[in-house]
C-alpha cells in the first residue's frame, strides 16, 4: 500500500469518526451519518490497497 494511500485512508477513518461523534454530542443525527459513512469509506479504501498489495507479492 502507498503511503499516500494509507494516510488518506486512516484520516478519512479519523474525521469520520470525530465527525460522528461530534454529531452525536450535539444531537445532529445528519453529521452522525456523514462521519459514520466517511469512516466507513476509509476503511474501504485501505482495505482495497490492502488487497492489491496482496496480488503484487
Amino acid at each position: 500500500m502507498s503511503a499516500g494511500e494509507k494516510a488518506k485512508a486512516m484520516a478519512e477513518q479519523v474525521v469520520g469518526k470525530a465527525v460522528k461523534k461530534a454529531g452525536h454530542a450535539i444531537g445532529n443525527e445528519s453529521a452522525e451519518v456523514k462521519g459514520a459513512a466517511l469512516e466507513t469509506r476509509g476503511k474501504a479504501r485501505g482495505a482495497k490497497e490492502k488487497t492489491k498489495d496482496t496480488f503484487k507479492h
